[in-house]
């Protein structure tokens, strides 16, 4: 008599370990989010949110200029630095510039343009806060806040925009706006910012509109609360704030710098191609209820 067996189980699959040199954006893997050999403007690089984007860019193949008031960048600005060198086949340079000095400005962007014979980006990530109940807000306060936030970027997305329209490759810009310029913040007494952020996300519909014939897109991308070494000693002197602020999003928690790496990488890549005049709103819902 004839014994049936059970079938021999079909070998399955292995998953096999990624290999340690894919890069994204390569001409097999998502080739649209690659900017290999786009030369791009990061204005507020010197540390912060800007320098994590500006590392973000150099990791998918850009050059980047990091433009900052600042004498010395944040030392973890040479780390990247290096890093860009000998890991990523690209180069992070520092230029030192404060946003507010047009004619510097200027000659310093079309100098990079020059170099390279051509300018493909800008993130316009340089601004300043100052928590100020309205009452007690000087003139002084607010032109020097908003010559910063709204001159500043105007100025700085101007001085890229013509680089290029000269050589007429055109590009891609984002200005850095906030949640802020939508909502009031609760608790927060910050009036001359938030206008300077809405300020922002009007400016970047304008622009957008100006020059979408050269084939310049210009986007802004709204950040929520980011967790950041200044958030930190914030929280020091008003510790409810740690508890209160994370509530007010639907995700119940504060945002870290590297959550927006791909934001940045997105917006300024051909993956974001036919979105120009729009706002990428990062907030984890907060703005949404």
């Amino acid at each position: 008599m004839a014994i049936e067996t059970d079938p021999a189980p079909t070998p399955q699959p292995q998953p096999q370990p990624a290999p340690e040199n894919i890069v994204l954006g390569t001409k097999t893997r998502l080739p649209e989010f690659s900017l290999a050999g786009k030369v791009i403007c990061v204005s507020g690089a010197a540390r912060g949110l800007g320098l994590t984007q500006a590392e973000a860019l150099l990791e998918a193949g850009a050059i980047v200029y990091a433009l900052d008031r600042l004498e010395e960048p944040d030392p973890h600005f040479h780390t990247i630095q290096a890093r860009a060198k000998t890991e990523l086949s690209t180069t992070l340079y520092y230029r030192r510039i404060d946003v507010r000095d047009t004619a510097l400005l200027n000659a310093v962007v079309e100098d990079i343009a020059n170099t390279h014979g051509r300018l493909d980006g800008l993130i316009a990530a340089a601004g300043v806060q100052q928590e100020t109940p309205a009452l007690e807000y000087t003139a002084d306060d607010v032109n020097r806040l908003l010559g910063i936030n709204v001159t500043g970027v105007f100025m700085t997305a101007q001085a890229v925009a013509r680089q290029m329209v000269r050589f007429g490759r055109g590009g891609s810009i984002v200005l850095i706006a906030s949640m802020s310029g939508t909502i009031a913040n609760r608790g927060l007494p910050c009036p001359a910012y938030n206008a300077s952020k809405a300020a922002v996300l009007q400016l970047t519909r304008n622009l957008a509109m100006e020059w979408g014939p050269y084939n310049i897109r210009v986007n802004s991308l709204s950040p929520g609360y980011i967790l950041t070494s200044m958030v930190t000693d914030l929280f020091e002197e008003y510790p409810e704030r740690a508890s209160e602020w994370p509530r007010q999003n639907m995700l119940g928690r504060l945002s870290r710098p590297e959550e927006y790496r791909g934001a940045a990488v997105f917006l300024l890549s051909e993956a974001s191609g036919f979105m120009t005049g729009g706002d990428l709103r990062v907030d984890g819902g907060h703005a949404a209820w």
